[in-house]
């Protein structure tokens, strides 16, 4: 019980972040650094993190066999390269609030992920569920827009989220397996140092050219949030929580995202909530809770004796 507690407290902690990042994010790009900058930075950061820990915390914790090395591969491609290159090259483009609430996409991919690499079952009211949640997604991705200085070009960006929530949950379900069987800080050093491989190519002249000297204090502490809290920490959490509970469990915290992304973002003047954005949200929200039912669990049938 206490255990199961701390699971669901990291979650919602982990949650937080995200939400704030939608808004804190805007503010460094691109006037200060672009999308791919960013992320360098990020990356960068975790991976001398996670390995230092690693080195000190568990030395003798090597991930072993092909099929281990391949998932965790995967794993730094779509978890960490991927993911962070299409989410802040979204987020420049779109709105804090249309990019939160396409993030709950995630749940739905980690059902169909489930269903094809885990051979989990998909039931009619998840079928039912995967149809609802998209026709939301992309009555967002496809709607009419207000172009601005903080959402240049939303549709694009919107596109680029979805795409970021579909590798994020390819991501949980790779994952998942690893962290069980390995210390965490041992599998998050293999996937950012793969992922920076990923990463580094497209974003180190952004970072390089960033005029630092001129950074305001405000900026440089939204970039060490991003480094510290949206990169370490909630990569740690999430895969501590791997250990304890299943990939769907993470893909039901990405629900609260939006609620408080909303919250934050209006109440620092960086987005509003419109009437449209509420029913697409409403659509996604119930496709997701759709592909969250568990599928009943099949009478057992009755066992005649073998004959001796």
């Amino acid at each position: 019980m206490r255990n199961s507690f701390r699971v669901h407290a990291a979650l919602f902690f982990v949650a937080l972040i995200y939400a704030a990042n939608y808004s804190l994010s805007k503010d460094v790009m691109p006037k200060y650094m672009g999308p791919f900058g960013i992320v360098t930075l990020r990356i960068i950061g975790a991976a001398l993190f996670f390995a230092l820990i690693k080195y000190f915390v568990a030395p003798q914790d090597k991930i072993t066999g092909r099929a281990d090395n391949l998932r965790s591969v995967a794993c730094g491609v779509l978890g960490i390269g991927l993911n962070q290159l299409l989410f802040f090259s979204g987020l420049n483009l779109t709105s804090p609030i249309s990019a939160s609430l396409l993030q709950t996409i995630a749940p739905i991919v980690v059902v169909i992920a489930s269903a094809i690499l885990l051979k989990e079952k998909i039931t009619l009211p998840r079928v039912l569920g995967i149809a609802v949640g998209m026709a939301g997604a992309g009555m967002l991705i496809l709607g009419r827009h207000t172009q601005s200085a903080a959402a240049p070009n939303p549709t694009l960006g919107n596109l680029y989220i979805l795409a970021n929530a579909t590798v994020f949950g390819l991501y949980l379900v790779l994952s998942a397996p690893l962290m069980r069987k390995y210390h965490a800080f041992t599998v998050l050093a293999r996937v950012f140092l793969v992922g920076a491989f990923i990463a580094v190519p497209f974003g180190w002249r952004n970072a390089l050219e960033a005029d630092y000297a001129h950074f305001p204090l405000v900026i440089w502490l939204e970039i060490g949030y991003m480094i510290v809290f949206l990169t370490i920490l909630a990569y740690l959490l999430n895969n501590w929580a791997l250990k304890y509970a299943s990939p769907a469990l993470l893909g039901v915290y990405i629900y609260p995202q939006p609620v408080l992304a909303v919250l934050i973002a209006v109440a620092l003047g960086k987005d509003h909530l419109t009437w449209g954005k509420a029913g697409q949200a409403a659509l996604i929200f119930l496709g997701v809770w759709l592909v969250s039912q568990k599928p009943k669990a099949a009478p057992i049938p009755a066992v005649e004796a073998a004959p001796n």
